[in-house]
């Protein structure tokens, strides 16, 4: 098992690179609302290049390489080297390093770090979930009416999701407290595991935008799983619900499991 300090110190100096709005400004499209930018390569290729020297024997995928050869069945670190990066090239501060090492589909290890607001969680299969090394809790609440949920909009398939996710949105937005989107799935699954929010769902995710998230949420308390409820199982792409047990339970059975089966 990696030891998770050095993996630490590795994810927080390369989140120098989130700060450099040079390299944030050099941009390429890789499909409809769909960007990298150079701070997205320079994160992985560092993050890969340290990783690789201190653990060889382990497999990386990544957001900005080809990952055909990935063996899921072994160990994996999964990064998105910058989880929000529309955020990023709008200098719109909500972006974050993702990191999680899998094993046979099982994460064992999650972090997520955003530089400027220099809040760096982690977690370790077993051993609870953290903030600047402070535990965290998913919150209490019980109720749609007491919760803050946060959603994603699945901008990469707004062409065949568009009109169905904003339909979930408007039926939980109308039952809640509020809601938020801030453009970050694995910031908001951070925001879940520490008590700030008491959901947060959205579609079609790919796995380095949940994998780190997932632990953190369950290691605070909390769940993670697809829309109706089922177990995800370490799958390149799924539909992901986090939230503490209450909300996790009341919006699987009846937003969007439901909602699932009617579409």
């Amino acid at each position: 098992m990696a030891d998770y300090r050095e993996v630490v110190k590795i994810v927080k100096e390369a989140g120098d690179f989130l700060r450099n709005r040079d390299a944030a400004s050099h941009i390429s499209v890789k499909g409809a609302s769909d960007y990298v930018t150079d701070t997205d390569r320079r994160v992985q290729e560092f993050i890969a290049g340290k990783l690789g020297k201190l653990y060889p024997e382990i497999q990386f995928l990544g957001e900005e390489k080809d990952n055909s050869e990935i063996d899921m069945s072994g160990s994996a670190w999964v990064l998105d080297p910058v989880d929000g990066t529309t955020n990023l090239i709008h200098d719109y501060r909500r972006s974050c390093i993702s990191l999680a090492l899998m094993v046979n589909r099982e994460v064992k290890l999650g972090i997520i770090y955003q530089p400027w607001s220099e809040e760096l969680f982690y977690a370790e299969k077993g051993k609870g979930a953290f903030l600047n090394e402070k535990p965290v809790h998913v919150s209490s609440a019980e109720t749609m009416a007491d919760s803050l949920i946060s959603v994603g909009t699945s901008p990469y398939d707004k062409d065949e999701l568009g009109r169905k996710n904003f339909d979930y949105i408007y039926r939980i937005f109308m039952d809640s407290q509020d809601i938020r989107r801030s453009g970050s799935a694995a910031i908001d699954l951070a925001d879940v595991a520490a008590g700030r929010t008491e959901a947060f769902f959205e579609q079609n995710l790919k796995i380095w935008d949940y994998a780190a998230g997932k632990l953190l949420v369950e290691e605070a308390g909390g769940k993670v799983g697809k829309f109706d409820g089922s177990e995800i199982a370490g799958e390149m792409r799924s539909d992901v619900l986090g939230a503490n047990p209450f909300l996790y339970k009341i919006l699987s059975e009846k937003y969007l499991g439901r909602r699932k089966e009617e579409a």
